[in-house]
């Protein structure tokens, strides 16, 4: 008879997201999965699979709660605001001086692992297709300039998303991050 699961997967996969956005991918051991989770390190490869298998899960996570987050804002625009719409998804990573796991994983993985690439290139081209809808509606209402097309403005848009995010690691002053935004966003102005 197998044995049942006597553990909330959920909880174990923020759990060690936590301990791969702490420490990365490289060097997290098992040993710090274990002691994060208080598994065994069967129970852990016999649910997860290896360590790759749970660090996409935990990366598929972070997404999911990332493009949770994005949609709460995307939801709540205000008067078809929509350079400040942009600004609040620039400020989701303001406060988390780990930076954001998936922009870290690009960095450590991205050439390292298909399927980790495969995964990093697919989240890229959400995010260029977010930003490019956003600017697409607000050139439409007059509030974004048409002198790029929305395309050329959300690769742009994506391409410093992911170096402020990177700074954002370095850089202690909010108020300094705050004007990289605006100086960003000025360009859409």
């Amino acid at each position: 008879m197998p044995k049942t699961e006597t553990f909330d997967k959920e909880l174990v996969i923020q759990q060690v997201t936590e301990v791969f956005h702490s420490k990365s991918y490289s060097l997290t051991s098992m040993q710090d999965l274990v002691d994060a989770t208080g598994l065994n390190r069967s129970s852990i490869y016999n649910t997860f699979g290896s360590k790759l298998d749970l660090y996409m899960l935990c990366l598929k996570s972070y997404q999911c709660q990332a493009q949770n987050e994005i949609q709460n804002i995307l939801c709540s625009n205000e008067n078809d605001c929509y350079i400040k719409t942009l600004e609040r998804i620039f400020y989701t990573n303001i406060n988390d001086k780990k930076g954001c796991l998936i922009n870290n994983c690009t960095t450590e993985m991205a050439n390292q692992e298909d399927s980790i690439n495969s995964f990093l290139k697919s989240n890229n081209q959400g995010m260029i297709a977010l930003f490019q809808d956003i600017i697409e509606k607000g050139q439409e209402r007059g509030s974004i300039n048409t002198n790029k097309t929305a395309y050329e403005y959300a690769i742009y848009l994506v391409t410093t998303f992911q170096g402020f995010s990177l700074s954002n690691i370095l850089i202690n002053d909010q108020k300094d991050m705050q004007s990289i935004v605006k100086t960003i966003l000025s360009v859409l102005e």
